[in-house]
C-alpha cells in the first residue's frame, strides 16, 4: 500500500479540488476553461493530476474530457458530473459529484449521495461487493431511479486506477470480499433512463499507455510515446495535454491514432446511458479497516 501520509494527502487535495469546482461551474464560462481551472488548482497543490478532469454533462455518464477546441458553454440547464483526482508517488485519489444547474434533478443528484454514504456505511474488511451494490440498488429503488449496471466502484492499486476489484451498483451475486488496507473509490452512478446501462460514443480524448516497446518507423511517433511514458505512465492522460507549439494537434492526432493500431494505448471513450437518461454520479476514495473504512476524500455533498 502507498504510503499513508500519501494517501490523505491526495485525498485531501482531491477534496479540495472538488469543493474549488463547485465555485466556477457557472453559466457563460467555457467546458475547456473550467477543465483547465480545475486541473491547475489540483496541481498547484504540488502533486500530480490522477487522470484529465471529467465534466460529462446530463446523459453523457462518464468519461467526457474536453479537447482542446472544446467549444462547449455552460448555459445554466446542464447536469454535470465532476469527476477528478489527485496523484502523489502511486497514492491517488478519485472523487466525483454532480451539479444540477437546471435544479429540475435534485431527487436524483440526493439518491446518488445518499446511495454513497450507505454503501460506505457496508465497508470493512470481508464483506462482499454485491453486499455494497445492494445498499445502493435499494436506494435507487426508494428514489425510484435506476442504477447503471456496466458502471460502478473499483479499487486501487500501483500503477492503475481500476483494479483487481468492480464495486457494483446494485446486487449482481459477486461474493468477492474487501481486503484490509485495500484501497477502493466507491462510485455510484444512478440513472432516470430507463436502461441503466451504458454505451460507448465516439468521442474519446482519454487515454493510458500500456507500457510496451513499439516498433515505428516515424520518429516522431516513438517521441510521443516516450514522452508519454515518461510523463504519465500508464495512468490516463488527455489528448489536449500533449499539444503546444512544437508539438501541434495534428502531430499529435497521427502519433495517437499509429499507438492505437499497435495496441500501445488503451483509448477511454465517453460513456452515454443507453436510453439518453440524466445521470447521476457521486464518488468517494477510502482504505478498508478491520471494522469500517476511512474515507480519504471527505467533501460536503450537495443533499446529504
Amino acid at each position: 500500500m502507498p504510503n499513508i501520509n500519501d494517501l490523505k494527502e491526495v485525498g485531501s487535495i482531491g477534496a479540495k479540488a472538488i469543493e474549488y469546482a463547485k465555485t466556477i461551474i457557472k453559466p457563460g464560462s467555457s467546458l475547456i476553461e473550467i477543465a483547465n481551472k480545475i486541473e491547475n488548482f489540483i496541481k498547484s497543490n504540488n502533486v500530480q493530476l490522477a487522470f484529465p478532469v471529467n465534466l460529462s454533462i446530463n446523459e453523457i455518464a462518464a468519461h467526457y474530457t474536453p479537447s482542446i477546441n472544446d467549444k462547449t458553454i455552460i448555459n445554466g440547464n446542464e447536469v454535470i458530473k465532476i469527476d477528478l483526482g489527485a496523484r502523489k508517488g502511486d497514492a491517488l485519489s478519485d472523487c466525483a459529484i454532480t451539479i444540477d444547474l437546471s435544479n429540475n434533478y435534485q431527487n436524483l443528484i440526493k439518491a446518488s449521495e445518499e446511495a454513497l454514504n450507505a454503501a460506505i456505511s457496508k465497508v470493512k474488511a470481508g464483506i462482499s461487493v454485491n453486499e455494497i451494490g445492494r445498499e445502493v440498488e435499494e436506494v435507487a429503488k426508494k428514489y425510484n431511479v435506476n442504477p447503471i449496471k456496466n458502471l460502478g466502484g473499483h479499487g486501487i492499486e500501483k500503477g492503475s486506477l481500476h483494479a483487481r476489484i468492480f464495486i457494483p451498483n446494485y446486487d449482481n451475486g459477486d461474493d468477492t470480499k474487501l481486503d484490509e488496507g485495500e484501497i477502493i473509490a466507491i462510485e455510484t452512478f444512478l440513472t432516470i433512463g430507463k436502461s441503466g446501462f451504458v454505451d460507448e460514443t465516439d468521442y474519446v480524448e482519454i487515454y493510458s499507455s500500456l507500457g510496451i516497446n513499439i516498433r515505428s518507423r516515424r520518429a516522431e511517433t516513438r517521441s510521443l510515446y516516450e514522452f508519454i511514458n515518461n510523463n504519465f505512465s500508464t495512468y490516463p492522460f488527455a489528448t489536449r495535454w500533449l499539444i503546444n507549439d512544437e508539438n501541434d494537434e495534428f502531430k499529435v492526432k497521427t502519433g495517437i491514432s499509429e499507438l492505437l493500431r499497435s495496441n500501445a494505448l488503451e483509448p477511454y471513450p465517453a460513456l452515454i446511458e443507453k436510453s439518453n437518461g440524466i445521470v447521476a454520479q457521486t464518488e468517494k476514495t477510502m482504505i478498508v479497516e478491520k471494522d469500517s473504512c476511512m474515507v480519504t476524500t471527505e467533501f460536503k455533498l450537495n443533499y446529504i
